[in-house]
């Protein structure tokens, strides 16, 4: 079990408010799902609020709610997300894009266990567990006056971080989990030859990548994939089309490989690229200078190795 599943299976044993940390779409929100459905709470609802979508003069009825009438446009009665969350999970993703003043409202919330609807004099208490997911680096907001040092030591309960894409061991079964769904998504019967799961080939090519977007990226290229499979679309160039669209600067760092692929994913890239080492370093997300390295190093001593092509 990954070290981040065995915290979140601890944290789901308890009440206890959870930071999810991690890039952007490295499935803060999946993480957060799961420690709603193994907690005691996985019959309440879980409700989910994108705190850099909150509209300028709405949050404090985004948050309580609003009595029908009690400001223009106000036609019917609403809860607020915090009271739709009672005996539930309440999921606040992005919430270091919350404006200061939501802040504040948030932290009474959080102290006092009760919302104040607009245009009500009543308050109602509300039972729920709160998870918030965060890509940037709070402490160095605080120090920047962006984000309240009160409200951080409120939400930094039981910490914990979501790695990158590139740094998980479940990436296989990330990946199949992904194309499954993709099948069910576009109705796609799984039993064609032209659907089957991904080989040990494509799994080492997809791992070849750094995945700047994270399973966020590498959903819409399984799906991609998908779709475009039975039509004689390669996987090869459908992830040559993605990266070789990324911000240079960004390629340098993310799309190529930080280390040297396996050797035998590097002799399958050569044999399916027919011996063309340029196309094969494309494939592989190194340099051709590198691959051409990697070569060297392996056939250094074996006369009769498969030659290859510029």
């Amino acid at each position: 079990m990954n070290t981040h599943e065995s915290m979140l299976r601890i944290a789901a044993n308890s009440d206890i408010s959870v930071l999810l940390l991690g890039e952007s779409g490295s499935g803060k929100e999946v993480a957060a799902r799961f420690i709603h459905n193994h907690s005691k709470r996985k019959s309440g609802p879980f409700i989910a609020l994108n705190c850099g979508a909150i509209a300028e003069g709405l949050a404090e009825s985004i948050l309580e709610g609003h009595r029908k009438g009690a400001f223009t446009g106000a036609s019917e009665e609403r809860h607020g997300i915090v009271r739709s969350a009672n005996h539930g999970t309440l999921f606040l993703d992005e919430i270091g894009e919350m404006p200061l003043e939501t802040q504040c409202k948030l932290l009474r919330i959080l102290q006092e266990r009760t919302v104040t609807p607009i245009g009500d004099y009543e308050s109602f208490p509300v039972d729920f567990r709160l998870i918030c997911a965060t890509n940037r680096d709070l402490r160095s907001d605080i120090c920047a006056g962006k984000f309240r040092e009160d409200l951080f030591f409120r939400i930094n309960v039981f910490p914990v971080t979501i790695p990158p894409l590139r740094e998980r061991n479940d990436f296989e079964d990330i990946a199949n989990d992904l194309w499954n769904d993709a099948q069910r998504i576009y109705s796609i019967i799984p039993d064609a030859p032209e659907h089957k799961p991904f080989d040990e080939y494509e799994i080492g090519l997809l791992r070849s990548w750094q995945w700047p977007g994270n399973i966020r990226q590498l959903k819409n290229i399984i799906q991609r994939y998908a779709l475009l499979k039975p039509y004689g679309y390669s996987l090869t160039g459908i992830l040559t089309d993605e990266f070789s669209q990324s911000n240079p600067k960004q390629s340098q760092g993310y799309s190529k490989r930080a280390h040297a692929p396996r050797w035998d994913i590097i002799e399958k890239a050569i044999e399916y690229c027919e011996g063309n080492k340029s196309q094969a370093a494309q494939v592989l997300g190194i340099s051709r200078g590198s691959l051409a390295y990697q070569i060297k190093k392996r056939t250094d001593g074996a006369p009769h190795a498969n030659p290859v092509r510029n």
